[in-house]
């Protein structure tokens, strides 16, 4: 059984959304989709400053299995990137909710965070 963490917030896509600060939320892949992709050899990740609308694609996820799309939660702006995850992308597959996280987003829309999956609707989605 995967890990849902009960402090995070979910999207049917798989990103996970940690309120990090004020609005700031950190987010990443699932610990779920993580082992459904397989051992991840390569991140690619926006600059800090570029903007993304609500489930916009932010980057993609490369594994030995598949190359997938990122989507971004929330409308805002990248203030901070995991760059660990350049030399280190397998941190994805490690440790999904600690150090294997991607992005900080400046949310613009805190509203946005409502319409996300909550950890129980998240569990029904995975079964």
């Amino acid at each position: 059984m995967a890990n849902v963490p009960a402090d995070l917030r979910f999207t049917a896509e798989h990103e996970y959304v940690r309120v990090v600060s004020g609005d700031v939320v950190e987010v990443g892949i699932t610990d779920y989709a993580q082992g459904e992709l397989g051992d991840v050899v390569f991140v690619e990740l926006p600059r800090v400053g570029d903007r993304f609308e609500h489930m916009q694609v932010f980057g993609t996820i490369e594994a030995v299995k598949a190359v997938s799309e990122l989507f971004s939660p929330v409308t805002g702006e990248i203030v901070d990137v995991n760059d660990a995850l350049d030399p280190t992308p397998a941190l994805v597959n490690s440790d999904p909710y600690g150090e294997g996280w991607m992005i900080r987003i400046r949310v613009s829309d805190p509203a946005e965070l409502d319409s996300l999956l909550n950890p129980q609707a998240y569990k029904e989605l995975i079964g």
